[in-house]
Protein backbone atom coordinates (compact mmCIF):
# COMPACT_ATOMS: atom_id res chain seq x y z
CA UNK A 1 0.00 0.00 0.00
CA UNK A 2 1.50 3.36 -0.98
CA UNK A 3 2.18 5.63 1.98
CA UNK A 4 0.81 9.12 2.54
CA UNK A 5 4.15 10.68 1.62
CA UNK A 6 4.48 8.58 -1.53
CA UNK A 7 1.02 9.52 -2.81
CA UNK A 8 1.49 13.18 -1.89
CA UNK A 9 4.75 13.44 -3.83
CA UNK A 10 3.26 11.76 -6.88
CA UNK A 11 0.29 14.14 -6.69
CA UNK A 12 2.57 17.20 -6.70
CA UNK A 13 4.39 16.10 -9.84
CA UNK A 14 1.09 15.16 -11.49
CA UNK A 15 -0.54 18.51 -10.72
CA UNK A 16 2.43 20.49 -12.02
CA UNK A 17 3.71 18.64 -15.11
CA UNK A 18 6.67 21.03 -15.43
CA UNK A 19 7.87 20.22 -11.91
CA UNK A 20 10.00 17.25 -12.97
CA UNK A 21 11.79 19.35 -15.59
CA UNK A 22 12.24 22.21 -13.13
CA UNK A 23 13.80 19.94 -10.51
CA UNK A 24 16.08 18.27 -13.06
CA UNK A 25 17.33 21.64 -14.27
CA UNK A 26 17.29 23.83 -11.17
CA UNK A 27 18.07 21.31 -8.42
CA UNK A 28 20.19 18.73 -10.25
CA UNK A 29 21.80 20.89 -12.95
CA UNK A 30 20.57 18.72 -15.83
CA UNK A 31 20.13 20.45 -19.21
CA UNK A 32 16.54 20.43 -20.41
CA UNK A 33 15.60 20.91 -24.08
CA UNK A 34 13.36 23.77 -25.08
CA UNK A 35 9.73 22.70 -24.81
CA UNK A 36 6.30 24.23 -25.28
CA UNK A 37 4.27 21.74 -23.26
CA UNK A 38 4.73 19.26 -20.43
CA UNK A 39 2.12 16.52 -20.29
CA UNK A 40 1.45 13.48 -18.14
CA UNK A 41 1.45 10.24 -20.09
CA UNK A 42 0.39 6.71 -19.22
CA UNK A 43 2.92 4.98 -16.99
CA UNK A 44 1.51 1.46 -17.41
CA UNK A 45 4.13 -1.01 -18.62
CA UNK A 46 1.93 -4.05 -19.08
CA UNK A 47 3.72 -4.97 -22.28
CA UNK A 48 6.85 -5.99 -20.42
CA UNK A 49 6.13 -6.25 -16.69
CA UNK A 50 3.05 -7.43 -14.76
CA UNK A 51 0.08 -5.06 -14.93
CA UNK A 52 0.46 -4.06 -11.27
CA UNK A 53 3.97 -2.82 -11.96
CA UNK A 54 4.17 0.68 -13.28
CA UNK A 55 6.29 3.78 -12.94
CA UNK A 56 4.81 6.35 -10.59
CA UNK A 57 4.62 9.00 -13.30
CA UNK A 58 5.79 9.68 -16.84
CA UNK A 59 6.13 13.29 -18.01
CA UNK A 60 6.75 14.11 -21.66
CA UNK A 61 8.14 17.48 -22.70
CA UNK A 62 6.92 18.38 -26.18
CA UNK A 63 8.86 20.64 -28.51
CA UNK A 64 8.14 21.88 -32.01
CA UNK A 65 4.99 20.47 -33.61
CA UNK A 66 4.21 18.78 -30.27
CA UNK A 67 6.88 16.15 -30.87
CA UNK A 68 8.36 14.57 -27.72
CA UNK A 69 11.67 16.24 -26.86
CA UNK A 70 12.32 14.50 -23.54
CA UNK A 71 10.50 11.95 -21.38
CA UNK A 72 11.00 11.86 -17.62
CA UNK A 73 10.18 8.77 -15.58
CA UNK A 74 9.39 9.98 -12.04
CA UNK A 75 9.77 7.41 -9.28
CA UNK A 76 9.07 8.18 -5.62
CA UNK A 77 11.23 5.96 -3.42
CA UNK A 78 10.86 6.00 0.37
CA UNK A 79 12.40 2.64 1.26
CA UNK A 80 14.93 0.19 -0.10
CA UNK A 81 13.54 -2.19 -2.70
CA UNK A 82 15.90 -4.73 -4.27
CA UNK A 83 13.63 -4.93 -7.34
CA UNK A 84 14.04 -1.30 -8.32
CA UNK A 85 17.58 -1.51 -9.78
CA UNK A 86 16.13 -4.04 -12.23
CA UNK A 87 12.75 -2.51 -13.09
CA UNK A 88 14.00 1.08 -13.38
CA UNK A 89 15.88 0.11 -16.51
CA UNK A 90 12.68 -1.47 -17.86
CA UNK A 91 10.76 1.75 -17.18
CA UNK A 92 13.36 3.78 -19.05
CA UNK A 93 13.58 1.44 -22.02
CA UNK A 94 9.82 1.08 -22.43
CA UNK A 95 9.17 4.82 -22.09
CA UNK A 96 11.95 5.60 -24.57
CA UNK A 97 10.54 3.08 -27.06
CA UNK A 98 6.99 4.35 -26.66
CA UNK A 99 7.75 8.05 -27.12
CA UNK A 100 10.82 7.78 -29.36
CA UNK A 101 12.80 10.41 -27.50
CA UNK A 102 15.60 10.72 -24.91
CA UNK A 103 14.42 9.54 -21.50
CA UNK A 104 15.65 10.22 -17.97
CA UNK A 105 14.92 8.66 -14.61
CA UNK A 106 14.16 11.08 -11.75
CA UNK A 107 13.94 9.41 -8.34
CA UNK A 108 12.38 11.52 -5.58
CA UNK A 109 12.86 10.79 -1.88
CA UNK A 110 12.50 12.64 1.43
CA UNK A 111 15.25 10.71 3.23
CA UNK A 112 18.96 11.56 2.82
CA UNK A 113 19.96 7.93 3.39
CA UNK A 114 17.52 6.79 0.71
CA UNK A 115 18.91 9.44 -1.64
CA UNK A 116 22.35 7.85 -1.26
CA UNK A 117 20.92 4.35 -1.84
CA UNK A 118 19.02 5.44 -4.95
CA UNK A 119 22.06 7.26 -6.38
CA UNK A 120 24.21 4.13 -6.62
CA UNK A 121 25.17 3.30 -10.23
CA UNK A 122 23.43 0.21 -11.55
CA UNK A 123 25.62 -2.13 -13.55
CA UNK A 124 23.32 -3.70 -16.14
CA UNK A 125 25.90 -6.33 -17.11
CA UNK A 126 26.10 -5.04 -20.67
CA UNK A 127 29.47 -3.46 -21.59
CA UNK A 128 29.22 0.31 -21.46
CA UNK A 129 25.64 0.34 -20.16
CA UNK A 130 25.62 1.73 -16.62
CA UNK A 131 22.50 3.44 -15.22
CA UNK A 132 23.01 6.19 -12.65
CA UNK A 133 19.63 7.44 -11.41
CA UNK A 134 19.11 11.19 -11.07
CA UNK A 135 18.00 11.58 -7.46
CA UNK A 136 16.15 14.50 -5.89
CA UNK A 137 16.63 14.19 -2.14
CA UNK A 138 15.75 16.74 0.55
CA UNK A 139 19.07 18.54 0.13
CA UNK A 140 18.28 19.25 -3.51
CA UNK A 141 14.81 20.69 -2.85
CA UNK A 142 14.88 24.50 -2.63
CA UNK A 143 13.89 26.20 0.62
CA UNK A 144 10.99 28.40 -0.50
CA UNK A 145 10.24 31.25 1.91
CA UNK A 146 9.42 33.98 -0.61
CA UNK A 147 5.69 34.60 -1.09
CA UNK A 148 6.06 35.59 -4.73
CA UNK A 149 8.04 32.47 -5.54
CA UNK A 150 5.52 30.31 -3.68
CA UNK A 151 2.61 31.88 -5.55
CA UNK A 152 4.29 31.24 -8.90
CA UNK A 153 5.01 27.60 -8.08
CA UNK A 154 2.76 26.31 -5.25
CA UNK A 155 3.81 22.68 -5.79
CA UNK A 156 7.42 23.67 -5.18
CA UNK A 157 6.61 25.31 -1.83
CA UNK A 158 4.67 22.19 -0.79
CA UNK A 159 7.67 20.06 -1.79
CA UNK A 160 9.84 22.46 0.20
CA UNK A 161 7.65 21.99 3.28
CA UNK A 162 7.86 18.21 2.95
CA UNK A 163 11.65 18.36 2.66
CA UNK A 164 12.47 21.13 5.14
CA UNK A 165 9.36 21.64 7.26
CA UNK A 166 10.88 20.02 10.34
CA UNK A 167 13.82 22.44 10.31
CA UNK A 168 14.28 26.07 11.27
CA UNK A 169 12.78 27.27 7.99
CA UNK A 170 9.50 25.46 8.60
CA UNK A 171 7.55 28.50 9.78
CA UNK A 172 8.77 30.73 6.93
CA UNK A 173 7.92 28.04 4.39
CA UNK A 174 4.43 27.70 5.86
CA UNK A 175 3.83 31.45 5.76
CA UNK A 176 4.98 31.53 2.13
CA UNK A 177 2.51 28.77 1.33
CA UNK A 178 -0.35 30.77 2.85
CA UNK A 179 0.40 33.54 0.39
CA UNK A 180 0.19 31.05 -2.48
CA UNK A 181 -2.95 29.32 -1.19
CA UNK A 182 -5.25 32.20 -2.12
CA UNK A 183 -4.63 31.60 -5.82
CA UNK A 184 -5.41 27.88 -5.75
CA UNK A 185 -8.70 26.19 -6.51
CA UNK A 186 -10.58 24.85 -3.51
CA UNK A 187 -9.47 21.23 -3.86
CA UNK A 188 -5.77 21.98 -4.29
CA UNK A 189 -5.86 24.55 -1.49
CA UNK A 190 -7.32 21.95 0.87
CA UNK A 191 -4.96 19.14 -0.17
CA UNK A 192 -1.83 21.27 -0.18
CA UNK A 193 -2.77 22.92 3.11
CA UNK A 194 -3.09 19.51 4.72
CA UNK A 195 0.26 18.39 3.32
CA UNK A 196 2.10 21.51 4.42
CA UNK A 197 0.69 21.55 7.94
CA UNK A 198 1.34 17.84 8.45
CA UNK A 199 4.96 18.34 7.30
CA UNK A 200 5.85 21.25 9.61
CA UNK A 201 7.42 21.04 13.06
CA UNK A 202 5.08 21.58 15.98
CA UNK A 203 6.03 25.22 16.60
CA UNK A 204 5.62 26.17 12.94
CA UNK A 205 2.30 24.36 12.72
CA UNK A 206 0.98 26.20 15.76
CA UNK A 207 2.03 29.51 14.27
CA UNK A 208 0.21 28.81 11.02
CA UNK A 209 -2.89 27.61 12.81
CA UNK A 210 -2.89 30.86 14.80
CA UNK A 211 -2.54 32.86 11.59
CA UNK A 212 -5.51 31.01 10.16
CA UNK A 213 -7.38 32.01 13.37
CA UNK A 214 -8.91 28.63 14.00
CA UNK A 215 -7.93 25.06 14.72
CA UNK A 216 -7.11 23.37 11.43
CA UNK A 217 -9.07 20.35 10.33
CA UNK A 218 -8.17 18.16 7.37
CA UNK A 219 -10.48 19.43 4.65
CA UNK A 220 -10.00 17.46 1.45
CA UNK A 221 -11.26 13.97 0.66
CA UNK A 222 -7.81 13.14 -0.72
CA UNK A 223 -6.11 14.15 2.49
CA UNK A 224 -8.68 12.54 4.80
CA UNK A 225 -8.28 9.29 2.93
CA UNK A 226 -4.51 9.17 2.84
CA UNK A 227 -3.94 10.66 6.28
CA UNK A 228 -6.22 7.98 7.72
CA UNK A 229 -4.24 5.35 5.84
CA UNK A 230 -1.01 6.90 7.05
CA UNK A 231 -2.07 6.77 10.69
CA UNK A 232 -3.12 3.14 10.29
CA UNK A 233 0.16 2.27 8.58
CA UNK A 234 2.12 4.04 11.29
CA UNK A 235 0.34 2.12 14.02
CA UNK A 236 0.84 -1.20 12.23
CA UNK A 237 4.53 -0.48 11.72
CA UNK A 238 5.02 0.53 15.37
CA UNK A 239 3.34 -2.62 16.69
CA UNK A 240 5.28 -4.84 14.26
CA UNK A 241 8.53 -3.37 15.51
CA UNK A 242 7.35 -3.87 19.10
CA UNK A 243 6.95 -7.59 18.39
CA UNK A 244 10.45 -7.84 16.94
CA UNK A 245 11.94 -5.71 19.74
CA UNK A 246 10.48 -8.04 22.38
CA UNK A 247 11.99 -11.05 20.66
CA UNK A 248 15.38 -9.41 20.20
CA UNK A 249 15.46 -8.13 23.80
CA UNK A 250 14.95 -11.69 24.98
CA UNK A 251 17.89 -12.84 22.89
CA UNK A 252 15.79 -14.94 20.52
CA UNK A 253 16.99 -15.45 16.97
CA UNK A 254 14.36 -14.22 14.49
CA UNK A 255 14.21 -16.26 11.26
CA UNK A 256 13.74 -14.26 8.07
CA UNK A 257 10.30 -15.74 7.43
CA UNK A 258 9.09 -14.69 10.88
CA UNK A 259 10.44 -11.16 10.50
CA UNK A 260 8.83 -10.81 7.07
CA UNK A 261 5.48 -12.14 8.30
CA UNK A 262 5.42 -9.74 11.24
CA UNK A 263 6.34 -6.71 9.14
CA UNK A 264 3.75 -7.63 6.51
CA UNK A 265 0.85 -7.93 8.98
CA UNK A 266 -2.10 -5.60 8.42
CA UNK A 267 -4.11 -6.86 11.41
CA UNK A 268 -3.78 -4.82 14.63
CA UNK A 269 -5.42 -7.55 16.73
CA UNK A 270 -2.94 -10.09 15.37
CA UNK A 271 0.00 -7.83 16.21
CA UNK A 272 -1.33 -7.25 19.73
CA UNK A 273 -1.60 -11.01 20.17
CA UNK A 274 1.97 -11.45 18.93
CA UNK A 275 3.26 -8.80 21.32
CA UNK A 276 1.86 -10.78 24.23
CA UNK A 277 3.21 -14.03 22.81
CA UNK A 278 6.67 -12.53 22.24
CA UNK A 279 7.08 -12.07 25.97
CA UNK A 280 6.67 -15.76 26.82
CA UNK A 281 7.68 -18.00 23.90
CA UNK A 282 11.02 -19.81 23.89
CA UNK A 283 11.48 -19.87 20.11
CA UNK A 284 10.55 -17.10 17.68
CA UNK A 285 8.96 -19.66 15.36
CA UNK A 286 6.30 -20.30 18.00
CA UNK A 287 4.98 -16.83 17.33
CA UNK A 288 3.50 -17.96 14.00
CA UNK A 289 2.80 -21.52 15.03
CA UNK A 290 0.24 -20.28 17.52
CA UNK A 291 -1.82 -18.91 14.62
CA UNK A 292 -1.34 -21.94 12.44
CA UNK A 293 0.85 -19.95 10.04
Amino acid sequence: MPSVTHEALVELFKNRPTLAAEMLQDALGQPIPTFTEARIESSTLAEIVPSDRRADLVVVLAGEQQRPALAIVVEVQLGTDPNKPYVWLVYLAQTRARHRCPTRLLVVTTDPAMARWCSRPIDTGHPGLMLTPLVLGPQGVPVVTDAEQATAAPEVVVLSAMAHGQGEAGEAIGVAFLAAAAGLDEERRAVYGDLVLSSLNIAARRTLEAIMKSGYQFQSEFARSYVAKGRQEGLLEAKAHDVLTFLEARGLEIPAEVRERVLASTDLAELDRWIRRAAIIADARELLAADGS
